[in-house]
């Protein structure tokens, strides 16, 4: 039987890492689920939940951002998937940045194009959260 040793054990993340990129993910989700809600009723009240939820997902995913490009910088080897996870988050962040900024206009001019941003910016959070809790090891001995 052969035993393998894994020279460099993946680091996982920071409690508190994990706490900020997982609470992106639902705020960008429920802020998706208010653009659905408002492109089927055009109730404005709707429209201002999913900007509230757009500001604070901005804050958990710049956050994380922050620390996910500091410990690319710290990391004595780059093994893993922490590039493609920084830009994952750099992407999500820019378009839910962007996203803000199409809610903050007017309620009736938001369609579809904040619908079309709200998907895609729910999506990369999802795809972020998966790339940066992969790196955690799972089971025994491999």
């Amino acid at each position: 039987m052969a035993v393998t040793v894994d020279r460099m054990p993946r680091r996982a993340l920071h409690p508190f890492h994990a706490f900020l990129l997982a609470g992106a993910v639902p705020l960008f989700l429920g802020a998706l689920l208010g653009d659905i809600t408002y492109f089927r009723s055009y109730q404005i009240q709707w429209s201002n939940f999913a900007s509230w939820l757009i500001a604070g997902a901005l804050v958990f995913a710049g956050f994380a951002l922050l620390w996910a490009v500091i410990d690319l910088f710290r990391a004595d080897h780059h093994r893993g998937r922490p590039l493609i996870y920084v830009l994952l988050l750099l992407a999500t962040w820019v378009l839910g940045f962007l996203n803000a900024l199409i809610h903050a206009r007017d309620a009736w001019g938001i369609m579809p194009t904040a619908l079309v941003l709200s998907v895609i910016v729910a999506v990369l959070a999802c795809a972020a959260t998966w790339v940066g809790f992969s790196n955690f090891r799972v089971g025994g001995a491999a």
